[in-house]
């Protein structure tokens, strides 16, 4: 016999298999033993729970010669015809593919005759939110008046796309998404029939990326049990196929955001990126592990609302106490919205790091959530600063320093128009136009930068915070600039970064922009 997947190999064949959904299957059992069966039923939920496996064991069970507490006894010759597909009394339609008028009017036709062997015919339309208007149309009449011997079951992820007139004819079972220990607790079942081995770390961890679908989950651990068919599975491997992070990657992402670390933040990304990591993957876990972070700290009883470590939740703990509320949302907000982009945009790498800068500097944002994160900033180096006083860190200026400081401003430079070289020129004249020739992570470190002319006819660029400075003293950084001057004014212009400490240094570098906008115009006038 050929391989089968392990989803097939082990599909349930009576109801007492059926997992994580017990209300939905002591309902069923309970309408066959007291002969109260319905004629239609909506299996509605999300992939992977259960919905098309449940109506076939219903289907099985209704036809059963020898029905027991678990439904079809799986002996007799119904059950047998059914299971091998030779029955005509169980018909699966995918509404996928089989969505027209036509398809709905043939079932139809064929509902007419009876069974002839059985008590039910049972058609099963899978995806039966894909059916169009007329299908659904044609369909009505038959769920409103159906024969005796018929039994209509649809089942569908998206049951706010059928209209109302079919939900109000069917029974309505909603499968719920399937839980992490029942998942997990299913999987070291199909090992010990396989006579594998695994950790009990390795399993959960599959069982929670398979998001409440149990056939997800299986799929997930086949394809774990494949790449290291014959040895024991460990946490570690299933990290390795399935592109996942270590948790300690997510700890030191949350440090560099909370002390606004842009270098940081973006080496985490590099880093993640180079081992292959799934950068979809990676934004959907760290979600997670905000929230989780925000339910430590808002809530009492943590224990039974996080599943993790205890020495992951003492990690976890001290970043909840000085991280704000607010600022878990923003991030939150700010994530859920860049997985969604993510699904459609092709530089994945690039979105996610302006993403993550963008939370690095919550003066980018005008929503409340980052006026709050401007103020845990402030208030950081506020607390910063009264430590370094407290400890002789830092000391008063002498007696009249202070005076004598703001007696000797630094000189600010005066640059004559006709003084700026050619090409240094044109480069601040088409900015703008420079500025989207570069990736979105270059151009939000250029946001800040004033442009300004060195002595030796150099393009400077000016910065008031050190993190865009230190960005720009890298060759690669200031080559992505110089090449897309070079692409858009033909020239080829030369690079110097400064990083102004104070207001006083900044004002020592005269925006070029302002110049050349005033000369134009005057030339104008």
């Amino acid at each position: 016999m050929s391989y089968q997947a392990l989803y097939r190999k082990y599909r349930p064949r009576d109801f007492s298999s059926v997992k994580g959904q017990e209300n939905i299957v002591t309902t069923l059992k309970n309408q066959i033993q007291a002969d109260r069966i319905g004629h239609a039923y909506l299996f509605c939920g999300t992939r992977g729970t259960g919905k098309t496996t449940v109506a076939k064991i219903f289907a099985r069970a209704v036809n059963c010669e020898n029905p027991g507490p678990d439904g079809p006894c799986g002996q007799c010759a119904m059950c047998r015809a059914i299971e091998s597909q030779a029955s005509m009394n169980v018909v699966e339609i995918d509404a996928a593919s089989n969505n027209r008028v036509d398809d709905i009017r043939q079932v139809i036709d064929e509902v007419q005759y009876s069974p002839t062997e059985g008590r039910y015919k049972v058609y099963i339309i899978d995806e039966v939110h894909m059916l169009s208007t007329s299908a659904f149309n044609a369909l009505l009449k038959t769920l409103e008046e159906p024969p005796s011997y018929l039994i209509f079951i649809l089942a569908t992820t998206e049951a706010h796309k059928i209209p109302l007139t079919i939900l109000s004819r069917c029974q309505r079972y909603d499968f719920k998404r399937i839980s992490v220990d029942t998942i997990a607790e299913r999987l070291r079942e199909l090992l010990d029939s396989e006579g594998m081995e695994a950790e009990e770390k390795a399993l959960t961890y599959i069982a929670r990326q398979a998001d409440g679908a149990l056939r997800d989950g299986l799929s997930l651990l086949e394809q774990c049990v494949s790449f290291y068919f014959g040895e024991k599975l460990t946490y570690e491997k299933v990290m390795q196929v399935l592109g996942a992070v270590d948790q300690t990657v997510y700890h030191e992402l949350m440090e560099a955001l909370l002390k606004n670390r842009v270098e940081d933040v973006v080496n985490v990304v590099g880093r993640v990126a180079e081992q292959g990591k799934d950068l979809t993957r990676f934004v959907s876990e760290y979600i997670w592990y905000l929230r989780n972070l925000l339910v430590i700290k808002t809530a009492e009883d943590v224990g039974q609302l996080v599943d993790m470590s205890a020495e992951n939740l003492m990690e976890m703990q001290k970043y909840a106490e000085e991280v704000e509320t607010e600022m878990l949302f923003r991030y939150i907000r700010v994530l859920s919205e860049l997985a969604n982009e993510m699904k459609y945009g092709n530089n994945r790498r690039v979105l996610l790091e302006v993403a993550l800068i963008r939370l690095c500097r919550p003066q980018m944002d005008r929503d409340y959530d980052a006026l709050v994160n401007r103020l845990h900033n402030l208030e950081a180096v506020n607390d910063e600063l009264q430590e370094a006083l407290a400890s002789g860190a830092l000391r008063a200026a002498p007696e009249g320093g202070a005076t004598a400081a703001a007696a000797s401003p630094v000189e600010k430079r005066v640059i004559r128009p006709e003084a700026v070289p050619e090409d240094v020129r044109e480069a601040v004249a088409n900015w703008g136009q420079i500025l989207h020739r570069v990736n979105p992570v270059t151009r939000s470190m250029l946001n800040d930068a004033a442009l300004s002319v060195s002595d030796s006819g150099s393009l400077i660029l000016a910065f008031s915070q050190k993190t865009p400075a230190e960005f720009f003293r890298r060759t690669e950084n200031q080559k992505e600039i110089i090449d897309a001057v070079g692409q858009l004014t033909g020239r080829e212009i030369r690079l110097e970064v400064r990083f102004a400490q104070s207001s006083r240094e900044m004002d020592a570098f005269p925006d070029l922009r302002n110049i050349i906008k005033n000369v134009e115009i005057e030339m104008m006038d």
